[in-house]
């Protein structure tokens, strides 16, 4: 195998929450990454199901994309916006 070569490779501080409630139909443990890498938005990650979006409140009105970043159905989405519209800057 040649040289690897790397698009880049760094080390950051990060402030991490994790936080775990439930919604209409389904529980959610989340945790919320804050660094300086995503210009202001959050890496979000569902540890439930293994699913990530990079979040921030422009996204949470885009239709149908919290739905098809976790794969979920309408009400269960609505319930992880409302949170997230509460707790992303």
């Amino acid at each position: 195998m040649g040289e690897r070569f790397y698009l880049y490779d760094d080390t950051v501080e990060a402030a991490v929450r994790f936080v775990s409630f439930v919604g209409e139909r389904q529980r959610f443990d989340l945790a919320l990454i804050e660094t300086d890498r995503f210009y202001g938005k959050r890496l979000v990650l569902d540890l439930q199901s293994n699913r990530f979006a990079i979040l921030g409140r422009d996204d949470l009105e885009e239709p149908g994309y919290i739905e098809h970043a976790y794969q979920l159905h309408e009400q269960d989405a609505n319930d992880l916006r409302a949170f997230l519209e509460e707790h992303l800057s």
